[in-house]
């Protein structure tokens, strides 16, 4: 296998690499720096680091993998039971982290190691690591249990990272701005390591503005990442902001990933800059596996199509093939390729039931596919699925619908028990005029005529904000009237 960063040893050394706000660092700054921290992780397996968004993350994170060494990126965010949970069932030799940082109590334990992004060291040579060794163990919430480590092996970063090179044209000559966290595979895989192994550089922002996005974009970054929260920050802001249209119609690419990206802002965003954002389909399980094609349609809504080596198929209730690709048809979601995890660590058990017989992985997503291969997403199958009068109803395009409402700003469909129809479709809406919100039959209108009657919601909550997580995503989950 070939080194998984070949610009750290081959390409110019004075090409910026890492900028972090006023600090940054070259390739050449960039070998050094991993090769100091590289040099005392000798005898170590297992290193957790401490993610917060800084330049000492992207500098740990690094020098592990290019010195064999699995990398457990530890959330910030996180509570004291979820990181003894981690550590406990991880086990790390060592910390790394950025001088000066306050830790909590799980970790006062744990050898710390202090990332110096000034210091010099020898690169060690990861040209000869086995494509199959474990490069990260990333943790990520179920919905029951403790979260569950994904082991995800050098073999599924290199090849997904090309891939999207191929499905992007992502090259050296790229720059890339985003202010993603640099604990889920988002910010970390695809925001750090994607441009570190083409080549080219990513200016973090530390934290995501639009005004940050507008700077650097018009300061020769070329691409975008962001999720569906940032980009509807940015749709709200582009009426008063010249600048921003500037900046997002000159971009190469606006990529959009971890949830769908309502319609609404799509529309909003193509109306004032004349540019469409694209999306990609993943997890952390299997790293990329669609993506809408730089050389494609950026057809709002849908998630692309598979990317180069990744297999994907819909499949029923009972695990039967989806053989009818008419845009209409929901399944849930299963892929197979060199992208996919190796396991989830100590749980042999979780391991074998996410797995069928012959090999595809089953992402609990819900799905209906174009002929043409398009893939749209239309939620999770455990909260996103309603079974209504005879219907399978996703709630990903209802959620599309209601955010057309002039009197909608943010709004998550869910199901719930009806003697008569098997579930009922919830509606719930935060009003864009709080005194003055859209009722019942109003919606259920709007709804039926875009949709269909059978899609219509049958009761409405409305909220002051909808429950998200750290990626933006809506936690429905916690969308109950107990």
């Amino acid at each position: 296998m070939s080194s998984l960063f070949p610009a750290l040893t081959d390409g110019p050394a004075d090409r910026p690499a890492l900028c972090f706000g006023e600090r940054s660092l070259t390739y050449g700054e960039l070998a050094s720096a991993a090769g100091a921290v590289a040099g005392g992780l000798t005898g170590a397996r297992r290193v957790a680091v401490w993610a917060t968004p800084a330049l000492e993350t992207a500098v740990a994170v690094t020098a592990a993998l290019v010195a064999g060494v699995t990398v457990v990126p530890l959330n910030p965010k996180s509570g004291e039971k979820e990181l003894g949970h981690i550590l406990s069932d991880s086990a790390p030799d060592l910390l790394l982290t950025a001088p000066g940082e306050e830790l909590p109590a799980p970790l006062g334990d744990l050898p710390r190691v202090d990332v110096d992004p000034a210091a010099r060291g020898v690169l060690p040579d990861d040209r000869e690591r086995d494509p199959e060794d474990p490069a990260l163990i990333v943790y990520t919430s179920g919905t029951t249990g403790p979260p569950k480590g994904a082991v995800i092996p050098r073999r599924a970063i290199a090849t997904t990272l090309d891939a999207l090179a191929d499905a992007w044209r992502w090259t050296g000559d790229d720059v890339l701005v985003h202010g993603l966290p640099l604990f889920h595979v988002h910010g970390l895989v695809l925001g750090t390591l994607g441009p570190l192994r083409r080549g080219g550089s990513v200016r973090h922002l530390g934290r995501f503005t639009p005004e940050g996005v507008a700077r650097e974009l018009n300061g020769g970054a070329t691409v975008l990442f962001g999720v569906p929260t940032m980009y509807h920050r940015l749709a709200e802001a582009l009426p008063d902001g010249p600048e921003l249209v500037k900046a997002l119609a000159g971009a190469r690419l606006l990529v959009s990933g971890s949830a769908a990206l309502p319609v609404h802002d799509h529309e909003r965003i193509a109306a004032a800059t004349g540019r469409r954002v694209i999306e990609r389909y993943g997890m952390t399980e299997t790293l990329m596996n669609t993506a809408v094609r730089a050389d494609g349609e950026a057809r709002p809504g849908t998630v692309g199509v598979p990317l180069p080596g990744v297999e994907l198929r819909l499949v029923e209730e009972d695990g039967a093939p989806v053989t009818s690709y008419d845009g209409e048809t929901v399944g849930e979601i299963q892929v197979r390729g060199p992208n996919l995890f190796t396991e989830y660590l100590n749980r042999p058990d979780a391991t074998t039931a996410a797995f069928t017989a012959d090999g595809w992985f089953r992402t609990g997503d819900m799905a209906v596919r174009d002929a043409d291969g398009y893939v749209r997403i239309v939620g999770r199958k455990a909260t996103d699925l309603i079974k209504s009068g005879g219907y399978k109803i996703g709630a990903g395009e209802i959620e599309n619908a209601l955010l057309e409402h002039p009197g909608v700003r943010e709004a998550a469909v869910t199901g719930e028990p009806d003697a008569d129809l098997g579930e009922r479709i919830v509606a719930w809406v935060v009003p864009a005029d709080p005194q003055a919100p859209p009722g019942l039959e109003e919606l259920a209108g709007h709804v039926a005529g875009r949709l269909a009657p059978h899609k219509r919601p049958r009761v409405v909550h409305h909220l002051d904000a909808l429950p998200r997580n750290d990626m933006g995503k809506i936690m429905k989950r916690a969308l109950s009237r107990g």
